[in-house]
Order: C-alpha cells, then structure tokens, then sequence
C-alpha cells in the first residue's frame, strides 16, 4: 500500500499539490534574474508566480512521470517551463477579461498598467523556453525535442481556445450550447491544464513507451470536472465571497451554468440575461452585484448548479475509467494514487486558488 493509499483524502492530495507547486514556483523564480539594469521588470514578472495557485499543473506532469519510473529531476524543467506558460497565460487572461484581482491581489494590469503588465506576460511565456533548452542536455536530444513538439500544440490550442472564448463572449454567448461549451473548455483548460501536464510527465519517465493517446482521454476528462467545478464555484454563495463572487458573470465567461440557464429560460428572461452577462451587461444600468444576484438567482432557481454538479460526476467517472486504461498497468505507488485521487478531489467545489 502507498503513502497515500489507493484514494488519497482531500488533506493528502493538498499537500502533494502544495509541495509540487512550491517546488515549480522555486524553480521558476530561480529563472528569472535578480540583478542588473532589468531588475524592476523581472520583478513584476514574478509577481503572479509569487502568488500560491492551484499546483495543479506542475504536480500532474511530476507524479505522472514518477509513476513512468522516471526521477523528479528530469520532469522539473517541464513542470517549470508549464508553470511559466500558465502565469503568463493569466496575465493576458486578467487585461483581456479586465479582471481586477487575482490570487487575492489586484490583477498585475491594475496595479502596474496594461503596457507593462503585457510586457511581464510576454516575458513570461519567452522564458519558458529556457528550461526547455536545458532539456536537451538532460534528457537527450530526441526526447527533448518530443517534449518541444508537446508544449509547441500545448501553447497553439491555448491561444486558440482563447481565441473562441472571446469571440463566445462578445457574441454575447446567445448561440453557445453543450457541445461548444466542451469545445471550448477542451482548447482553453483541458490541453495545458491536464493532457499535455500528465503527457509530457508520461513522456518523460516512460523515455517515450507510454501511451500518449491514452493519457490525452483521462486528460480531457479530468480538465474538464476540474473547469466545470471552478464555475460552479464562482456562483457558490457557501465558497465565493466578495469580489470573487459572480466574476464570470461580469466577465462574460462561457460557463456549463450559464449555458445550461439560457436553454431553461423563455425568451424575454433569456434576452434579460443576455443583456446582463459580459461586456453588454455595463450598459444596462444596473450596478455589477445587481447583475450577478439576477443572473446567479435564475441559476439557483432553474437548477443549473445541480445539473452542473451531477455533470462534472459523470465526467468524473469517465474520467476514473480513462485512468484505468492509461495508467491502471503502472505499479502501485503514491504518486500513482495521487493521479487518480486527483479526480475525486476535483469533484467537491471548494476554493483553491487560480
């Protein structure tokens, strides 16, 4: 039996993700100069990846490849390169949906200007490349050129999905159904959230045997409980508070809620609520919490947190099963374990950080 046990409990699994995500943060930072005549810019640079998040990301790609035979060390570059790509990723995140805080902060275009905020991002996702060319000595040529092959689709379907993402929302979200929604959340969350994370640690501990198709059918499963649960989360009057509360509302996000709202409702309360949501929703001339509570009551009223929940179960199970074909032949061990407790701790919507 592993330190973790065939199901690890929630405490459990939060400690690796603190651990692994510490780790990925450090060796981040470690990336970015400390010195010389830029040293004002880097240090805004660092300052989302200062900020505790999830770990999700960087614990993925190092357990998958541990539970692969492969060591710590040489998935550590990747797991920092990823991280790198998701800090940056936030950035441009925050300045296109005009968020205003993140990680209980104020967003980095808030407190230092759009120009520069732009600036760290982009500097963000360049230096990605740096740990990604000390592969190569690492892990050998044609392993790491793999590993370069998976974060070059990992970055293109990111920008693509949030691409669509905007356009959804300046549409207004009024054509969005099911199977746009899971369209969306596999190009936005699934690819750089969960598939290439658990493929690139697959790749690497496995020096190229795993069954990378495999490991991309749990991905998609497992992203997409993990963005289904940070929506219903962002509506949840037991977890969300304040400021966080009800942001995708204002943002215009395309949630399962929100989709599943605008299909229960009748024409006038769907066209009240398309007036509401995003963008459009400033000209209204209600206030932002009086759109939320609207919008969030319909929700609460139509069932779209219940249907969302039992959603995200079904996925999750799903997801259990594309866990066994893929992963189920490893042996058994603790970071094994983790990978598949990580489903049933992503099914209980409470707040962890972005």
């Amino acid at each position: 039996m592993s330190a973790l046990g065939r199901t690890a409990s929630a405490e459990q699994v939060a400690a690796v993700l603190e651990r692994e995500g510490a780790r990925a943060r450090n060796g981040l930072l470690g990336y970015l100069p400390e010195g010389g005549p830029q040293a004002a810019f880097y240090q805004i640079a660092a300052d989302y990846p200062r900020r505790a998040g999830k770990g999700m990301r960087p614990a993925l790609c190092l357990a998958t490849c541990r539970a692969y035979g492969g060591s710590t060390e040489n998935a550590l570059p990747a797991a920092v390169a990823i991280e790198m790509l998701h800090n940056a990723f936030l950035v441009h995140d925050d300045i296109c949906d005009d968020a205003t805080r993140r990680r209980g902060a104020p967003a980095l275009h808030v407190e230092h200007g759009v120009p520069l905020a732009l600036t760290a991002g982009n500097g963000l996702a360049w230096l990605a490349l740096r740990p990604l060319l000390d592969n190569v000595d690492l892990l050998g040529s044609a392993l790491a050129l793999d590993v370069l092959r998976e974060f070059d689709h990992l970055t293109r379907r990111t920008i693509e999905g949030q691409a669509v993402e905007i356009g959804w929302r300046d549409g207004g979200c009024g054509e969005a159904d099911i199977d746009s929604y899971l369209s969306v959340v596999l190009a936005k969350t699934c690819w750089y959230s969960a598939i290439h994370p658990c493929r690139i640690g697959a790749l690497i501990g496995s020096r190229g045997a795993a069954d990378l198709d495999a490991i991309a059918r749990f991905g998609f499963f497992l992203g997409a409980v993990w963005q289904i649960r940070d929506d219903i989360e962002n509506v949840s009057r037991q977890v969300r508070s304040g400021a966080d509360f009800g942001g995708d509302v204002i943002e215009g996000k395309p949630t399962l809620l929100l989709v599943y709202l605008l299909a229960a409702l009748d024409a006038d309360e769907r066209a009240e609520i398309l007036a509401l949501v995003g963008p459009a929703g400033s000209t209204s001339g209600l206030c932002a919490p009086e759109r939320i509570e609207r919008v969030v009551g319909l929700m609460e009223k139509h069932g779209a947190v219940d249907y969302a929940c039992a959603f995200a179960d079904g996925l999750a199970g799903a997801a259990l099963a594309e866990f066994d074909t893929a992963m189920g032949h490893l042996p058994d061990g603790p970071d094994k374990d983790f990978v598949r407790s990580l489903v049933l701790y992503l099914r209980d919507p409470v707040i962890r950080g972005r």
